[in-house]
């Protein structure tokens, strides 16, 4: 419980810096559509294809993205007891993984808004100009490991039916205590891993395709994204 309190607290510090400063927040704002814009196009194959759907459109819309996560991080910190007394201690675990992406994720970006504060419109040159400049390569490959672990975990939790009862339970009380939000995360993630079955290929390819993009910046090539 105590590793859990520890991200989310930390989340809540990070996510208030931007709070704080109009010019960073607008910049990190920019970071996160551009990101989110380019994330689409490098999974467009799979988001077109109905078994991985679903689970490009959690990565993109519910676990990453331009949105305000604050509510959702409240009401987890509000349920972590609970969750801890209940759910299986792989379940929490998978969480804690998700917790500190999140975490990782929200540094990264906003060093990254940082370097960008102020100038023109994102393209891909000022973006990698200023990927290069944040650096933190051991920091975005834990984030590439990150998703891995975490992905994997979630893939076997899904498996257990006594997780998917638990969740469908806990729908109407959720609402009525105000954990809607994150209630609304937890379904949209369960849903969309079991949804696909085995994620060993979907995993292995963000894994491959991030590792990939990295490399081809810090070298400098032209056209870095263009991977498949």
């Amino acid at each position: 419980m105590a590793l859990v309190l520890q991200h989310l607290n930390a989340l809540q510090a990070l996510r208030g810096q931007p709070m704080a400063d109009p010019a960073l927040a607008a910049s990190l704002s920019a970071v996160k559509l551009w990101q989110q814009q380019r994330l689409a196009r490098t999974y467009a194959d799979l988001g077109a294809d109905p078994r991985y759907a679903p689970a490009v459109d959690f990565f993109l819309n519910h676990l990453y993205g331009d949105k305000d996560f604050s509510r959702r991080d409240a009401e987890l910190r509000r349920i972590v007891p609970t969750m801890v007394r209940i759910l299986p201690r792989q379940t929490v675990e998978t969480v804690d993984l998700a917790l500190e992406l999140d975490l990782l994720a929200e540094g990264l970006d906003q060093d990254m808004a940082r370097k960008l504060s102020g100038s023109a419109p994102i393209t891909e040159a000022t973006y990698c100009a200023a990927f290069r400049a944040v650096g933190a390569i051991e920091r975005r490959n834990r984030q590439v490991e990150l998703v891995r672990k975490a992905g994997g975990r979630l893939d076997r939790v899904v498996k257990k039916p006594l997780v998917a009862a638990a969740l469908r339970m806990l729908r109407k009380p959720a609402h009525m205590a105000g954990l809607g939000d994150l209630q609304a995360f937890l379904e949209a993630g369960f849903a969309a891993f079991k949804h696909m079955g085995e994620a060993d290929h979907f995993l292995a390819t963000i894994a491959r395709r991030e590792t990939t993009i990295m490399q081809r910046i810090f070298a400098g090539e032209r056209d870095p994204f263009a991977v498949n």
